[in-house]
Parts: structure tokens; C-alpha cells; sequence
């Protein structure tokens, strides 16, 4: 009797835990994602191309980018991110992270990038919050990450208020759709953070 309440205890500790390992990340600010970037670009996708990787053994994706124009950091005409994750070719084998951002060929991308790890591998800051998608709409190139950008702007007053010491650079954002804004607005409010 005394084994089975040992495993039971066991079991309950086990699956109190499990919810613990799942993705959980902080919001992160405009400002934040532009100071701490090692690298940030506007980008179209080239290719993808899923392999096993010979340093990690692991599946992964490296995406291809042909630099449209560099916001922050150095790079060449192309830059090539290597991330965790990705379906082989003639494969059933598939390996998918939640939280890392997938990249469509053809698209176009503003990333915010560390610098990359040991391993070569370079998910943007916060994983998703740190890739925006580029679309044309009614001729005007609108940004987004899914987030509110509105909010990630307020987020710059309270920390203003509470540590004053950051600078409120201001976002035109869409009144009616408070998580786009305009591409070259957005660029610039990125440059005015790395330039204080």
C-alpha cells in the first residue's frame, strides 16, 4: 500500500510539471526588440531548405533572405538564418518548435536577429514577436506581427514613467487594425531607438 501511494504522489508530482515546459514568453517592446538586435533587415524569402543538421543532428531549416535594406548591423546582399525545426524532403519525418517563425519563399520579412549561437542557430528575439510580415495594401506596405504595435508603444510610456531613462519614439499605427503600421514609419522608429 505504502509503494502505491509513493507511485501516485509520483505520478500527480509528474503531470503538475508537464504544463511547466511548454513555450511562455514576455512581451516584448519595439524598443527592446530594436536595442538588443544584433542584426535587423527588411527582407524577401529565397528559399527554404530543410536538412539534418551536421553539427546538432537535428532537423533544420535554413531560410534564405535577400536583404532589401539594412536597418541595423552588417550583412552581405544575402543572409541565411539557421532555426530548429522543419519537415524533410521525401520524408514522413517532421519536427516543429512552437513559437519559431516559418518563412514563405517569395514574401517579404522585417526580422530582428541576435547574434547567432555556437551551433550557427539564429531564431529571431522573442521567436515570433521578432518577425514581421510585409503585405501591400490599397499600394501602401503595412507591417505586422500579429501583435498590437499600439500596445508595444504604450508599453514605451510605462517603462518611460517607471525607469526614466527610455525615449518615446512615436508609431503610426492603423486607428481601426492597432497591429499594422506603415513599413517605413515602423523602419524609422527602429533607427530612432539605435541612434540615442
Amino acid at each position: 500500500m505504502k509503494s502505491y501511494a509513493l507511485l501516485l504522489s509520483f505520478l500527480i508530482s509528474l503531470f503538475s510539471i508537464a504544463p511547466a515546459a511548454a513555450t511562455s514568453l514576455l512581451p516584448i517592446s519595439l524598443e527592446q526588440l530594436s536595442t538588443r538586435s544584433s542584426l535587423i533587415f527588411y527582407g524577401s524569402v529565397v528559399s527554404n531548405q530543410v536538412k539534418k543538421d551536421t553539427i546538432s543532428g537535428r532537423i533544420v531549416t535554413f531560410t534564405e533572405f535577400e536583404v532589401i535594406e539594412l536597418i541595423k548591423g552588417s550583412s552581405e546582399k544575402t543572409h541565411s538564418i539557421k532555426q530548429l525545426g522543419g519537415r524533410l524532403e521525401n520524408s514522413q519525418t517532421i519536427s516543429r518548435i512552437h513559437g519559431i517563425p516559418q518563412y514563405q519563399v517569395g514574401n517579404r520579412y522585417v526580422v530582428f536577429l541576435p547574434k547567432e549561437s555556437s551551433l550557427g542557430f539564429c531564431s529571431p528575439l522573442g521567436l515570433h514577436q521578432g518577425s514581421f510580415t510585409v503585405t501591400t495594401v490599397d499600394g501602401e506596405q503595412i507591417i505586422s506581427n500579429g501583435h498590437s504595435l499600439a500596445q508595444q508603444s504604450s508599453r514605451i510610456i510605462s517603462d518611460e514613467v517607471a525607469t526614466r531613462s527610455s525615449v518615446q519614439v512615436p508609431l503610426a499605427v492603423n486607428k481601426n487594425k492597432p497591429s499594422q503600421a506603415n513599413l517605413y514609419d515602423f523602419i524609422n522608429s527602429v533607427r530612432a531607438f539605435n541612434a540615442r
